[in-house]
């Protein structure tokens, strides 16, 4: 199913790659050398329009002038996440319980390209998909991380279980400082959902529960921000300074 990205890094970045790209969209003022020359050389069409359809076309979204008409992300199975991680790395998975907000998704995206998470599974079910302001928000990412979409979380959790995976949730509950776990082993890393946290069931499944201590006035975290600083913990701790 076609639908529209927008942004000149979101465009650059699926230039760059094999997603497959139908037609551009520059506003008139806008001149963008990089994604002219991409876009030529792929032999793909830009249109230059008034700003103004391009609001239309994205909902008002900030789309720095560029729209593009692209092929809709595709997800991938678990399985075929799993087999593409390479043999002599520690897996790093990322599981995301009912998170609602498109931008917490892009912005979660961004953190797992940096440092190397090898898939993100959400539920398909009160969970965002791979949307367009999700693109946006990625900067690109989005065409990076593997994302599985899985019908039953908990049972998906006792799947990988079973292959071997340590699974740490993001939970208040008999939890300890998510600094004092030596992640140097294959994770899955449960964040849950911006208002209510692991559903229970896929709490019931997780084998530690980890914190994030807050010495000031508010009690959460972003969940966007709250997955950043666990997954660098998990990097530092895989990755130790010499």
């Amino acid at each position: 199913m076609k639908q529209y990205i927008y942004g000149k890094n979101t465009i650059m970045e699926s230039l760059k790659g094999e997603k497959v790209i139908y037609q551009i969209y520059m506003a008139k003022n806008v001149n963008d050398e990089r994604i002219l020359f991409l876009a030529k050389k792929k032999n793909i069409k830009v249109q230059v329009v008034h700003k103004s359809i391009l609001n239309d076309m994205v909902n008002h979204g900030v789309h720095q002038g560029v729209v593009a008409e692209v092929e809709g992300y595709d997800y991938y199975s678990l399985e075929d996440i799993i087999a593409t991680i390479p043999s002599d790395k520690q897996p790093l998975l990322v599981m995301l319980d009912g998170l609602g907000d498109p931008h917490n998704l892009g912005a979660i995206l961004r953190t797992c390209d940096a440092i190397g998470v090898d898939g993100v599974i959400i539920g398909k079910k009160r969970s965002v998909g791979l949307t367009p302001v999700v693109a946006k928000v990625s900067t690109g990412a989005i065409d990076h991380v593997k994302v599985a979409q899985v019908t039953n979380l908990s049972r998906t959790l006792e799947s990988l279980k079973k292959k071997g995976f340590w699974i740490v949730g993001c939970d208040l509950n008999e939890s300890q400082d998510y600094r004092a776990i030596d992640y140097n082993m294959p994770v899955v890393i449960v964040i849950g959902s911006e208002g209510f946290g692991i559903s229970r069931l896929v709490k019931e499944h997780c084998d530690m529960n980890v914190v994030l201590p807050m010495v000031g006035h508010v009690t959460s975290l972003n969940a966007s921000v709250a997955t950043a600083v666990i997954l660098y913990q998990v990097y530092n701790s895989r990755h130790p300074l010499k």
